[in-house]
């Protein structure tokens, strides 16, 4: 009997990881999880927020114990220009929560040691080379120290994945479907915070930034409120990127030197700078997801949504249904593909592929449309509003006049009937999967 080996080895200790272990470690199942960080959190970089109900699936009473920062209760949309800004806000009132801000070296480290509670072997500063086959199924990892053996492995290692690479599972990005995301962490203090985004001590807001700088670009950006820092940060696409020959930090320079984003950070000491790659495109743009001996999920999988900023709920959830597979197959003794194919059935049937489906047309829109979506539009709604609170000696009939003529001239009948065709498409891709 080989010492090193076990039933399952999961690759990556973020939420995906930690969700696949836990998840096989609670049926008394022998999972090592094998994490290239001097602890799990310590190399992963998000915006902010996880979500209550998704994380309640694999840590039911998080919310007593878990290092959270805010209760985000409050979700603005903010649309730039170099000049202006238009805010929708939606704020719940009620005692309901949906996300909760965290800081993700506090909160992978906490989900890392509740999986050791349930029995989950953490293994870290261990970087995995390559998976060791056999016949073309997987067996087991090589480390930098030595081998381990098991009857599954689960790949939870990010956003490159050169495992899922190196057994044909994947191949290399295409550069418009990844981004890169940069953020900054400013520590302002909580009454501070309280004050400038009306909160309270224990409440959160999230902001999505549309347009500046990246009109006209593939890129947002974005706002989170914890206990007493603020974080701040982008993503374009790499493609952008190359383009624009536009340096991130130069970006994110603009992002925040911008007169309604500086208030909010004014003063602030600036803690920590991070930059990560997030897998941007989508549905068209998953690898397949299992093999023999082997799964894949999380960012490793692509499973981003990325019209409603989701990753982390995608994550543990793909985590959750590999491990319940990896259950299955070990109490069959059979791990196949033919056996491990239940994981991607459960993803069929979960909320995580119904949405990736939904949207599996926006990148190819919004990359060919980009200019129209991300730039002309967020002008003209910015336009609009201060056409409309605008106070002079002009009737507000000839204003509206002017407005939707000047719109017609600029884009043209055909040009909004084409607009208006993409969001269709759109619209009907989420609908024909109701």
């Amino acid at each position: 009997m080989n010492e090193n080996k076990t039933q399952v080895i999961v690759v990556g200790g973020g939420p995906a990881g930690i969700s696949a272990a836990i998840t096989v470690a609670k049926s008394g199942k022998e999972v090592i999880l094998i994490e290239r960080g001097n602890f799990s959190g310590s190399k992963n970089m998000f915006g902010g927020a996880i979500y209550t109900q998704p994380t309640k699936e694999i840590f039911p009473d998080f919310e007593k114990t878990a290092p959270l920062e805010r209760n985000n209760i409050k979700h603005n949309y903010t649309i730039l220009t170099e000049t202006d800004s238009t805010t929708v806000t939606y704020r719940d009132n009620t005692p309901h929560s949906n996300s909760y801000s965290v800081i993700r070296s506090k909160f992978d480290r906490w989900i890392a040691q509740e999986a050791k509670k349930a029995g989950v072997i953490l293994v870290t500063q261990t970087v995995v080379k390559e998976l060791i086959l056999k016949k073309k199924k997987v067996i087991g990892v090589k480390t930098e120290l030595e081998d381990y053996y098991a009857d599954i492995v689960i790949l939870a290692d990010g956003v490159n994945s050169l495992l899922a690479r190196q057994i044909g599972l994947r191949k290399n990005f295409n550069p418009k479907n990844v981004a890169l995301g940069i953020k900054e962490v400013y520590k302002i203090g909580q009454e501070k915070i309280n004050e400038r985004f009306n909160l309270k001590d224990d409440e959160g807001c999230i902001t999505e930034i549309f347009g500046y700088p990246m009109l006209g670009e593939l890129g947002l950006g974005y706002m989170y409120t914890n206990k007493d820092t603020v974080t701040l940060g982008l993503g374009i696409t790499l493609s952008e990127l190359i383009k624009t020959k536009i340096k991130p930090y130069e970006l994110l320079d603009k992002l925040k030197n911008h007169q309604s984003i500086s208030p909010f950070i004014e003063g602030g000491e600036l803690l920590e700078y991070s930059a990560h790659l997030i897998p941007e495109g989508g549905y068209k743009s998953m690898p397949k997801l299992f093999a023999d001996g082997v799964m894949i999920v999380g960012d490793s999988a692509c499973l981003v949504n990325n019209l409603h900023w989701e990753g982390t709920n995608l994550a543990m959830i793909s985590g959750k249904l590999a491990g319940e597979t990896a259950i299955v197959a070990l109490n069959k003794n059979d791990f196949t593909k033919r056996t491990l194919s239940l994981y991607k059935k459960k993803l069929d049937k979960s909320f995580v592929m119904a949405d990736m489906k939904s949207y599996k047309d926006l990148m190819d829109i919004m990359h060919k449309n980009s200019k129209s979506f991300l730039n002309y539009y967020l002008r003209k709604i910015n336009k609009f509003f201060k056409m409309f609170i605008e106070v002079d000696s002009i009737a507000k009939k000839n204003k509206f006049k002017n407005f939707i003529f000047t719109t017609l001239k600029e884009r043209g009948l055909t040009g909004l009937l084409k607009d208006g065709l993409n969001v269709l498409k759109l619209v009907w891709g989420i609908l024909k999967w109701i």
